[in-house]
Parts: C-alpha cells; structure tokens; sequence
C-alpha cells in the first residue's frame, strides 16, 4: 500500500460484532473516527467506555476532526459524544437523519421538545457533499435502503484506490447485505445504492461496519468492489432489482429484531447522548410494548 494512502485501523468490537475505524492522513496526522461503541450491559441497563477507550489509544499521535456516523445505528450505542469529549472533532452524520428522527420520535411517542432536524449532530452531509481529512479528500454518498439515512464515505489520498467506508448496506462478500426492513427501509433502493457502489473501479477497498464471521472464519472487514461484484453472497453481477427486493423481503421476514434496537436508536437519534436525567437524576430509555 502507498505511504501516500490513508492509514486505516479498524478495531472490533465482539458483543456487536462492530467494525469501527480511525482513518488518517499520514502526510499531517490529521484523523477521523468512523462508527464508534459506547458500551451497553442490556442486562444491567450500564454503559461502559473500554470500547471507546480502545480508540482514544488507536489515535494517540493524532489529531482527530471528525466523527463519523455511517447512519443510525441499531445494534449499537454510539460512543461520539464521549470522543468528542475526550478527543476533540465534529459528530457528522448524512442530512437525512431528520427522517429517521422524525420516524422514531413518533414510534416512541417522544417529548415534543425532541428536535427531529438533526440539530444534534454537528454536520449533516447531504449528498456529493465534499470535505477533507487532513489532505485526504472525502465525498458522502447517499446511499438509503438499509435506513434513509445512510450514507458511504468514499476517501481519496494522492495515492492508491479510494476506500469506501460502508456502514451496513454492504456486509463482507461471503454474508452478503444489510436487511431493509427497520422503519423507512427499503430493498429496491438497497439494491440501487449498492450498485451505485459497486460501479465504483475495481480496486476500491470497501470497509464494512459489522463482521459476522460465517462459519466461523476469521475477522474479516476489508474487501473490494471487484470481490463483491463476483462473488456477493446477495447481490453478485447479474442479479436483478426484482430478484433482490423479493429475496430480501422473504429473508427479513426470518430475522429477529436486534437485541439492542431500541435502546440503540434512541440514544443514536440523539448524536449518541442518552436521554436527559429526569427529576431523580436517572436517564431512562423507552419500551414501546406490543409495537413491534
């Protein structure tokens, strides 16, 4: 790899199966976290840090800018704001969060004070919109389906493919691709966002947000886009939107809910912050019953 390309580490995180990544600019140690876990006990209802801890140590040296959210997650808590805390950075996250807030204030029937504009978030990217890690260029891409609000990072350095960080649309060519059935999911456009993705060059080297490990195999996070054009457990050359949608719509129908959906959203429509304390000083989440 060119010492002109970005520098990325991807650490994993093993209850969530999460791949989260410090991406840097080696010409000015200029660096961005990508996807970062708070840690939640679901048992216990505690958060911890060593997960976000493990990332504070990937970044010593650097400077950190951005903190990057690939979109609302929901099988994980966000650990932005305490990064943000500890390490500087913005908490940026595509324009289109505002429809998954919007989405989620009405399913748990929030405060109307909850701001469902995306106001929480330091940046909201909207699409082809363009900024830099250090001297690393950075272009967003919407890329919806999996949730509205989606989108895939594609960064450049002067040298080498560009590196595309994908959230969940795209899973590591041999598990295939995100499901499309949480609220505002949708499988055709899964499908389309994919394909934007994969006519991409050949060499770019796309980074998941989760590994499942089928089959017990070893980690595994990093592939290309002529890997998943040949050999994508879901969505290979030659499949077609139809075939696609109808497949994903019979397979989500077979999935549980994540076990940390709705724990997850909440804080993650917040920017990663929990709920205020109430009158007692305890932050409480919500549980919808039978709505799910």
């Amino acid at each position: 790899m060119s010492p002109r390309s970005p520098h990325i580490r991807g650490l994993f995180d093993t209850a969530s199966s999460t791949m989260s990544y410090v991406v840097a600019d080696p010409a000015t140690r200029v660096a961005a976290v990508i996807d970062p876990v708070l840690d939640y006990d679901p048992k216990a209802a505690r958060t911890g840090t060593a997960s976000a801890e493990r990332l504070i140590e990937a970044t010593a040296g650097l400077t950190v800018e951005w903190i990057l959210e690939t979109h609302t997650h929901a099988d994980h808590l966000s650990a932005a704001p305490y990064l943000k805390q500890k390490l500087g950075g913005r908490i940026a996250i595509g324009a289109f969060v505002s429809e998954v807030q919007q989405t989620w204030k009405r399913l748990l029937n929030l405060d109307p004070d909850f701001r469902a504009d995306g106001s929480q978030f330091d940046r909201l990217f909207a699409e082809g919109e363009r900024f830099t890690i250090g001297s690393l260029a950075v272009t967003v891409w919407h890329t919806p389906g999996h949730t509205p609000a989606c989108v895939t990072y594609l960064v450049q350095g002067p040298e080498g493919p560009a590196c595309a960080f994908v959230g969940d649309t795209l899973f590591m060519p041999d598990y295939g691709t995100a499901r499309a059935d949480f609220p505002g999911g949708d499988a055709r456009q899964l499908y389309r966002s994919i394909r934007r993705i994969l006519s991409l060059p050949a060499e770019t080297r796309i980074f998941v947000c989760h590994d499942y490990q089928p089959g017990g195999r070893a980690l595994a996070y990093e592939s290309t886009v002529a890997e998943h054009r040949r050999a994508n457990l879901h969505i290979k050359d030659g499949t077609s939107e139809e075939a696609f949608a109808e497949f994903r719509r019979e397979r989500d129908k077979t999935l549980e809910m994540p076990a940390l959906l709705l724990p997850s959203v909440q804080v993650n429509i917040r920017a990663g912050r929990l709920p205020a304390p109430e009158s007692n000083g305890t932050a409480y989440l919500k549980i919808p019953l039978n709505r799910f």
